[in-house]
């Protein structure tokens, strides 16, 4: 069921998405059917830098609030057939864009009327003369017009960071100074100071005296240890870049007969 011709209308300047949600264009025009008076079609600017107009039928749109969300991805709608959109469509191309997308298509329907919001009647088409073309209705001035380009940027993704950690063995070498105890002979000839001890003893007898020996031996032990915080961070770098493609513009030329006919009255 199309939409009525005041939502329709309403449409115009939002963005169009796909079943999936990914726009496929801005909604330019809204045309409508010349027996219904309702809305058919919708033309669809899509591209950065040099716009394409596809058209895609608005039966089965519907009105997701920012967007408006039809039945056709993307490919279709770029694939379309491109149409002139200036005001109306043929039966021929009815036909063409309906086979498109798959619809069926009867013959008694006539030619889409001029874009949502404009009139149309059968004199006003045999009076109607363009902008361009001397008559009674238009001034005594042409238009010359040319295309422009019109450069933007889009943001895409160029590639991911990742930083992650992980670990590596190395051999570490740390003098560490050890102790140990070793044995030595002392000898202490007899004084009276010592007399007492040294004769409080058998004269001759076997004995043994023992004495206890230590060291230092190295105990390692690890530990982990913090030592910095690491992060990513993004910085933005601006650079130009030449866009070249390829305007037409209008010139225009003056094609003076006034001399031929000057030469034709002096006959």
């Amino acid at each position: 069921m199309p939409p009525s011709i005041e939502i329709a209308q309403a449409w115009q300047g939002r963005a169009m998405v796909d079943p999936a949600g990914d726009k496929l264009g801005t909604i330019d025009a809204i045309y409508l059917d010349d027996e219904t008076g309702q809305p058919e079609w919708a033309t669809v600017a899509s591209g950065l830098f040099t716009a394409k107009i596809v058209f895609v039928p608005l039966a089965q749109a519907q009105d997701m609030g920012d967007s408006v969300q039809v039945p056709y991805d993307k490919d279709q709608v770029t694939s379309a057939p491109t149409m002139r959109a200036d005001g109306s469509l043929s039966q021929d191309d009815e036909a063409e864009l309906y086979r498109h997308y798959g619809l069926d298509y009867s013959e008694h329907r006539s030619d889409s009327g001029l874009p949502a919001g404009t009139g149309r009647d059968a004199d006003a088409d045999r009076d109607s003369v363009g902008r361009d073309t001397s008559g009674p209705t238009t001034d005594e001035a042409m238009t010359r017009s040319e295309e422009e380009l019109r450069v933007g940027t889009q943001t895409r993704e160029r590639g991911r960071a990742r930083l992650r950690k992980y670990v590596v063995t190395e051999t570490q070498q740390v003098t560490v100074p050890v102790q140990r105890e070793e044995v030595r002979v002392e000898r202490e000839p007899i004084t009276d100071a010592n007399l007492d001890a040294a004769t409080s003893g058998p004269a001759i007898s076997e004995e043994e005296h023992e004495v206890t020996l230590h060291e230092e031996e190295v105990v390692v032990d690890k530990r982990a240890v913090p030592k910095e915080r690491v992060r990513l961070d993004t910085d933005t770098v601006t650079e130009e870049r030449q866009v070249a493609e390829e305007v037409r513009k209008e010139q225009l030329e003056v094609d003076d007969d006034q001399d031929q006919l000057g030469r034709q009255d002096q006959r």
